[in-house]
């Protein structure tokens, strides 16, 4: 299992979805299985959720400090 492409997916959909993105904050485990249509090992659906709160945080941040400095220029 590619678990890199697996984050990805799951970033992108809970960035696109807002509901699932609620799911997300409130229901992590559940929210990455409903859009993997799996249920994972714990070790494996932990990775995942780390991996996905670390590419929302980076991409939040980067959004924060493009406004911050004006944008993208």
């Amino acid at each position: 299992m590619d678990i890199k492409a697996k984050i990805d997916e799951v970033v992108q959909k809970v960035q696109s979805d807002p509901t699932i993105g609620e799911e997300f904050k409130t229901n992590p485990v559940g929210a990455v299985e409903k859009i993997l249509g799996v249920d994972l090992p714990d070790d494996v659906i932990n990775n995942v959720i780390t991996g996905v709160k670390a590419k929302i945080g980076a991409t939040n941040i980067a959004g924060a400090l493009g406004g911050l400095f004006g944008g993208n220029k």
